[in-house]
Order: C-alpha cells, then sequence, then structure tokens
C-alpha cells in the first residue's frame, strides 16, 4: 500500500460503501476532476488493489436467512487429501466461504440456506459426501452484529 497516495486511499474507501457510485460523483467528493480519478480507479484495478465489483444482496429478501457457521476437520492430512477436499468443497455453490484454518479445525464454511430443513439437505446430500471428513461441527448465527465487506486502512 505503499504506492497508493491519499487520493488512492479515499477512492478505495469510497468504492468500499458503493462501487456504483459513478466518476463524476467520485471527483466532486474528492474535488478533483473526473478524468484523473477515472484514470486513477483503472490503476487501481489493473493493479489489483480492486479484485471485482458486486452486488450484496439482503438475505432476508432472497429467502436465505440462516447463516451456518459449518466447522470441518478432515481424517488424514497429507496434501492429497487437503488438495482433494479443496477441488470438492468449490463444486458446492452453497459454500460461500470456505477457509482453510491453522488450530482445533481445518476448515470454516460460511453457508446461508432458506431454513434448517435446507442445510439439513445439504449437508446429508452434498457435504457428508465429500471424502476424509472427520469432525463436522454447524453454528448457526442468532443475529448479525458487523456484517461488513469494507477493509479498514
Amino acid at each position: 500500500m505503499e504506492r497508493l497516495d491519499e487520493y488512492d486511499l479515499k477512492i478505495l474507501r469510497i468504492l468500499q460503501k458503493d462501487s456504483s457510485m459513478s466518476t463524476k460523483k467520485i471527483a466532486s467528493a474528492l474535488n478533483l476532476t473526473a478524468s484523473p480519478v477515472y484514470e486513477r480507479i483503472r490503476k487501481l484495478e489493473k493493479e489489483g488493489y480492486i479484485k471485482k465489483y458486486v452486488a450484496l444482496l439482503n438475505k432476508k429478501r432472497i429467502n436465505k436467512p440462516v447463516t451456518a457457521i459449518c466447522m470441518v476437520s478432515l481424517r488424514y492430512h497429507n496434501e492429497g487429501f487437503i488438495d482433494k477436499f479443496d477441488s470438492q468443497i468449490r463444486k458446492l455453490s452453497e459454500v460461500q466461504e470456505c477457509y482453510h484454518m491453522a488450530g482445533k479445525v481445518d476448515f470454516f464454511l460460511k453457508i446461508n440456506v432458506s431454513g434448517l430443513d435446507e442445510y439439513h439437505d445439504f449437508v446429508r446430500t452434498k457435504l457428508s459426501k465429500i471424502d476424509n471428513i472427520g469432525v463436522l461441527e454447524s453454528y448457526f448465527v442468532l443475529k448479525d452484529i458487523i456484517d461488513t465487506t469494507e477493509f479498514y486502512f
């Protein structure tokens, strides 16, 4: 981030809050003209500071209000088993996030579903079919306290 100046950081903060904001509006907020702001945004994209633009959906409106956190521990931990799990979990569209962890569990999964019946079906017909799962623990979110995609810098 040492290559980013104050304006680049401000642009990133603005885009994190609302990536649909026009270049003209961003420029106005920074007291700049649109052209240099446009070039800065393209540079930030090209250099990989901005990965992609997405629409964040309201999970209640799309009938996926239940967030399940699933902790998975594998029976065997050699590279082949870990790679195979990685490959198989990527095929499950229900999994929104998957992290390979250090510590007591091997993988942390985030899954949003319409309810417990859908989660039960997901575990029974898909997740449990993945080879080498030793322990699977599920936790359910009671209330979203902080729900953001923004990075602080």
